[in-house]
């Protein structure tokens, strides 16, 4: 059965669904742009099944207790703050972590950072961070692949995404998402000041420091059909994880991985989890 969770922390409280025993195994799922914690539903829903605690937290700036306006409030070191505070409120000393998009980059610098506090990283779609920025130094691919994060910087984004009933991001899903889902997003980030918000992910002052391998028993599930992430980033994230490994490839799906093919990768999730 799902729960519907306000998380309090030192930044605000957090909206979060939830599913599974409150002593089951922990584990935090970390959703990506444009989406919200409902990307993750099914995986919850499963997790909790199977005797997990899972929550999924609509992220800093989707949640509207935690929508600080200036885009510096969502730097990484923010970020990562948030996963801990969450954390922390719902009293687990060490937790599994999983991520697509944004939040994948955002389980990477904590699995990076704060090693300890994680018993495995699920990362989906998005490669370690050190293999992008060699990527982006190096592969014309992957550079034109990253374009749009530079343009979604610029002032007028809000309005173009927005117009024609949020047209521009409804093509974003590539029809891959359920209408219905994709209809709340855009109802979501059409509230006032949500876009933004949600935008300033991209805005905030990048890069930060550098991050190093991760030692954390590690899953990367990568498809085929990203058009954010190219096999250059994807092939060389292996480079960048000094414990277990386990590369998942998915054959002709798009970047959408948790609600466009829900089953395969819960499938390889709960694999992870059990090896671990």
């Amino acid at each position: 059965m799902m729960e519907y969770l306000s998380i309090p922390t030192a930044a605000g409280s957090f909206d979060a669904i939830a599913a599974g025993p409150a002593d089951g195994r922990p584990v935090l799922l970390l959703h990506g742009f444009p989406e919200a914690a409902v990307s993750w539903e099914h995986q919850v829903a499963v997790l909790g099944d199977r005797g997990y605690r899972a929550v999924a937290p609509d992220q800093r700036g989707y949640s509207p207790g935690v929508r600080p306006e200036l885009a510096a409030e969502y730097g990484m070191d923010s970020i990562v703050g948030d996963v801990l505070a969450i954390a922390d409120e719902l009293g687990w000393s060490r937790f599994d972590l999983v991520g697509h998009d944004w939040g994948a980059a955002a389980a990477w610098w904590t699995a990076s950072e704060h090693p300890g506090r994680l018993r495995t990283l699920t990362a989906v779609s998005t490669p370690h961070p050190g293999a992008l920025g060699n990527a982006l130094r190096t592969d014309e691919d992957q550079q034109m692949r990253s374009q749009y994060m530079r343009d979604w910087r610029s002032s007028g984004t809000e309005k173009q995404m927005l117009a024609n009933n949020g047209e521009a991001l409804r093509r974003m899903f590539e029809w891959k998402v359920p209408a219905s889902r994709v209809d709340e997003y855009v109802r979501r980030l059409s509230e006032p000041g949500a876009l933004t918000a949600a935008l300033n992910w991209y805005r905030a002052n990048r890069p930060r420091a550098e991050i190093g391998k991760v030692t954390v028993p590690t899953l990367y599930v990568w498809s085929t059909e990203d058009v954010a992430f190219g096999s250059t980033a994807a092939l060389d994230t292996e480079n960048w994880v000094a414990g277990a490994y386990s590369f998942q490839m998915l054959e002709d799906v798009t970047h959408w991985i948790p609600e466009e093919v829900p089953e395969v990768l819960t499938a390889l999730l709960l694999e992870h989890l059990s090896a671990h």
